[in-house]
C-alpha cells in the first residue's frame, strides 16, 4: 500500500511576527473609532487618542514589515503571496505615517482627511493580516 502525500507546506508565521501583525488591527481600529468619535462629538481628546493609537499601530506595523522583508529575502520559493503581503504592509505603513502627520495638525484641521485615511489604513491592515495568516501551513495526513 502506497501513501500519497499531497500536502502543500509553506512557512508559518513566527509567533512574535504574528503578535506584531495582529497588534496592528486593534490599534488602527481604535484610531478609526476615535476619529469617528471626534467627528461626532468634537471633543479634542478623541483626536489625541487617535494620534497615539495610530503611532502604536505604526510601531507594530513597522516591526511586522521589517520581519516580512527579512522573510522575503530569505525565502527560496513561492514569493508571490509574500510579495503581496510585504506590499500591503508597506502601503499600510506609508499611509499610516501620512495619517499620523495629518493628526499632528490642529484637531479641527485633521478632519475629514484623518478619518478617511484611518478607514483606508484599517482596511489595508485587515487585508495584510488576512494574507499574513492565510499563508500558513496547509495540508494534513491521509
Amino acid at each position: 500500500m502506497t501513501v500519497n502525500d499531497d500536502r502543500i507546506l509553506q512557512r508559518r508565521l513566527h509567533p512574535l511576527h504574528a503578535v506584531l501583525l495582529a497588534g496592528t488591527l486593534p490599534l488602527f481600529l481604535g484610531g478609526l473609532l476615535s476619529d469617528f468619535a471626534y467627528s461626532s462629538s468634537y471633543h479634542i481628546q478623541w483626536s489625541n487618542f487617535a494620534s497615539w493609537l495610530i503611532a502604536g499601530g505604526l510601531v507594530f506595523g513597522g516591526f511586522a514589515l521589517l520581519w516580512a522583508i527579512v522573510d522575503l529575502v530569505r525565502a527560496s520559493r513561492r514569493v508571490g503571496c509574500s510579495l503581496l503581503y510585504v506590499f500591503l504592509l508597506f502601503v499600510m505603513w506609508i499611509l499610516g505615517f501620512i495619517n499620523s502627520l495629518i493628526h499632528a495638525k490642529d484637531a479641527w484641521a485633521s478632519m475629514p482627511m484623518g478619518l478617511i485615511l484611518s478607514v483606508i489604513v484599517f482596511v489595508l491592515a485587515c487585508a495584510a493580516t488576512w494574507i499574513g495568516f492565510a499563508r500558513g501551513e496547509r495540508g494534513g495526513e491521509r
